[in-house]
């Protein structure tokens, strides 16, 4: 094609691949870290190729889109594509299999003001009633972000010893304090560099 570089071509190519496998349109970070550029050369590649009007892109997540017939991606700027993960405990804390069962379709209104944007979203499916009274039940699926980096009252998704549960996280006389929020289990307090936080739960879908 006249007019449009060899590199500028990838990306095309990459976009409708992308949103072939995802049904959604990439990020432009996604874009960067697939071609190992930084976003600012990605966002600057994407812009020529608007400009060529290649492709349509607003100030909205996910909303690249290839106009024509036989180069076609609709807009999914109103969904998010995140990977449903193995099951975690809501009590006695359980091992977890991190590998991907499913990709899930989200609602982005399922997502709270918590979350920050451009962090990867995942959904782990909880097991047991010890998070009853925040609305957590067994069988939920929570929407987390990958973060190490979390606020005290944070629900979180943490690991200690190889283990995985959901639980409020507090800071307690030195030590990280994980909270139920049911008065039939107990807290269990842990030295701060001995916990590992997988996440933070920024939504839940339950299936009726």
């Amino acid at each position: 094609m006249k007019g449009i570089t060899d590199k500028q071509q990838q990306i095309l190519d990459f976009i409708e691949r992308y949103g072939q496998e995802q049904g959604m349109a990439p990020t432009i970070n996604e874009i960067s870290s697939h071609f190992q550029v930084t976003a600012a050369t990605a966002f600057a590649h994407v812009k020529a190729l608007q400009k060529k009007g290649l492709l349509t892109r607003t100030s909205k997540a996910r909303s690249i889109a290839l106009p024509g017939v036989n180069r076609r991606l609709h807009h999914f700027s109103m969904n998010l594509s995140i990977p449903l993960l193995g099951r975690i405990s809501a009590g006695i804390p359980g091992e977890v299999e991190e590998q991907v069962e499913r990709y899930l379709s989200l609602d982005p209104s399922l997502v709270s003001s918590r979350y920050v944007p451009g962090e990867p979203l995942f959904a782990v499916r909880v097991q047991g009633e010890s998070m009853r009274d925040a609305g957590i039940l067994d069988g939920d699926l929570l929407i987390a972000q990958k973060t190490d980096k979390v606020k005290i009252g944070d629900v979180v998704i943490a690991c200690l010893d190889d283990a995985v549960t959901v639980k409020y996280i507090y800071l307690t006389e030195g030590k990280w304090e994980l909270r139920p929020a049911n008065p039939d289990f107990q807290s269990r307090f842990v030295a701060l560099d001995q916990l590992k936080v997988q996440g933070t739960v920024v939504g839940l879908m339950r299936q009726m």
